[in-house]
């Protein structure tokens, strides 16, 4: 019998396969000597502005006669690849030495577009037979002159490649700009430019199965794995003395308050009841705006089985290195698919809370609601959502950065088994400190912890997004409106996704809390 989860696999490696996002190009790669091997020029833009990117031959570089676009996936669609045909040759095992493919007088125009990209650092990306390939479009001179009037730019003529093969397939390429083949531009005025490129070719032993390799293990190395593992034990440490103490601490106070209100039912029938039993006719009181609450804990756990499945698809390596737009289609294929997910968990919700009773409830609830007692400004819902945040994030912050400068930066993130283990310990703390705080919530008279606990779990992306502030101006070199407004949308949503998540796991476990100490007890 097939389970839900297995069909949603199922239909989704489908889905994958026809989309690109799953390719076997274990065959597609062999080559002959002279043979054509695909060289496709995808973008440039400024190198600390990852998101700000455009077309190669947007920059008035020689275009070529019969520049074709090649055919893109949905997922290299969705990553703003713009893949057109090269303008070099470089043919399987075919060496070149300074060959000059486009000789091109620039115009007093063309001179100041390309300036102006050297002075900001633009760089250009390239795919050959699926390898990338970046180097710079030109270098700035400044001469120890702090003076970017007195500054001169160049541009890089001559690109020389190294290719390294091994029988009939292409292992790996390099790409160096000649230092000492420069076109000056810092004047306004009309230049010549000769265009060359250099290409060598030689043997090596690794094997095809093992190219990427290059790639995935840049973020393993000794260094990086270090910093890693010290992120897994700080947070191990954090999740074990907060998981222990709080376990301790609610046991026994737990544990004194059934041994006080199992007294206080066999003394005088007329004895004034205190603490969170008090509350037992509104604790499962339904919340304001439940049709909102209902929504947003939908989409929470919609968010939570999203991140789970792609989790596994990383953990099994379908994320490699540069399989380009495999994230982007697996993320809106996923999303569609578990679509479902939120609408039946917003729909089932809202039914209970708009029927006469609530079967799950183990109290039954009274007419009018008890007037909650006034608290101390650090039980508010703000002072709360600032400590219940805190922790989670403390958990998470280090390897933080690193996915911060994979996503915003020109690093590779491969290591897909901490950061499994690492969001395992967020969900746990989250899940912890929201049961935690209900309790004290509970115990100080206050009924409406439904949405309390909502905006406590997700309390961490608001941390997110605080930190969004201190590596944009602190850890980053990113700048322009586009860039700016970019970054900061886009993790906006992404923060909200978070907060959608965590709240509906710190519901859920208060929840859950909730009905254990309330059906521990007798309630009339």
């Amino acid at each position: 019998m097939r389970t839900p989860t297995m069909l949603l696999l199922l239909v989704g490696a489908l889905i994958f396969s026809g989309a690109g996002l799953v390719r076997s190009d274990a065959s597609d790669h062999r080559y002959k000597e002279g043979d054509t091997v695909p060289l496709y020029a995808n973008k440039v833009g400024p190198f600390h502005n990852p998101s700000e990117t455009y077309r190669y031959f947007d920059l008035p570089f020689c275009v070529p006669e019969g520049v074709k676009e090649k055919k893109e996936a949905f997922g290299e669609v969705l990553n703003g690849d713009r893949l057109v045909s090269a303008p070099y040759k470089l043919n399987f095992r075919d060496e070149k030495d300074s060959e000059v493919y486009c000789k091109k007088k620039l115009s007093k125009e063309e001179v100041k577009q390309f300036r102006k990209a050297v002075e900001k650092a633009y760089y250009f990306q390239m795919y050959y037979d699926d390898l990338p390939i970046w180097g710079f479009v030109g270098k700035v001179d400044k001469e120890i002159k702090s003076d970017p009037s007195e500054h001169i730019y160049f541009l890089y003529k001559h690109i020389q490649f190294e290719i390294l093969y091994n029988n009939d397939r292409v292992i790996e390429i390099s790409a160096r700009m000649d230092p000492h083949s420069l076109v000056d531009l810092t004047e306004d005025k009309e230049v010549d430019a000769e265009f060359m490129y250099t290409v060598k070719w030689k043997e090596t032993e690794t094997p095809f199965e093992k190219r990427m390799e290059k790639y995935s293990m840049s973020s393993s190395l000794p260094h990086h794995l270090e910093i890693h593992w010290f992120s897994i034990i700080n947070s191990c440490v954090t999740v074990l003395l907060l998981t222990g103490f709080l376990a301790t601490i609610l046991m026994r106070v737990l544990k004194n308050d059934f041994m006080k209100y199992a007294q206080d039912e066999e003394a005088a029938d007329d004895q004034e009841e205190t603490g969170w039993k008090y509350i037992h006719g509104d604790v499962f009181r339904f919340p304001t705006h439940n049709s909102l609450f209902a929504a947003s804990l939908g989409c929470g756990t919609q968010l939570f089985t999203l991140t789970v499945f792609i989790f596994m698809l990383a953990l099994v390596g379908v994320f490699y290195p540069y399989n380009r737009g495999a994230l982007f289609t697996a993320l809106v294929v996923i999303y569609a698919l578990t679509s479902g997910i939120a609408g039946y968990t917003s729909a089932s919700f809202y039914c209970q809370l708009e029927g006469k009773s609530w079967f799950q409830a183990p109290c039954r609830t009274t007419k009018y609601p008890r007037e909650v007692p006034p608290l101390p400004w650090y039980r508010s819902a703000l002072p709360q959502m600032a400590m219940a945040g805190f922790l989670p994030f403390c958990a998470i912050y280090i390897e933080l950065y690193y996915i911060f400068a994979s996503v915003w930066g020109h690093r590779i993130y491969t290591i897909y088994s901490i950061l499994f283990i690492v969001f395992i310990i967020l969900i746990i703390v989250t899940a912890f400190i929201t049961v935690a705080l209900t309790y004290f919530q509970l115990a100080a008279e206050d009924h409406q912890w439904w949405w309390r606990s909502f905006l406590c779990g997700g309390s961490t992306g608001l941390f997110i997004y605080a930190y969004c502030l201190y590596y944009y101006y602190a850890r980053s070199d990113m700048s322009g409106f586009m860039q700016t407004s970019f970054f900061f949308g886009y993790m906006a949503c992404i923060c909200y996704g978070f907060f959608l998540m965590l709240g509906s796991v710190g519901f859920r476990a208060a929840l859950l809390f909730v009905r254990h100490i309330y059906r521990s007890i007798k309630c009339e």
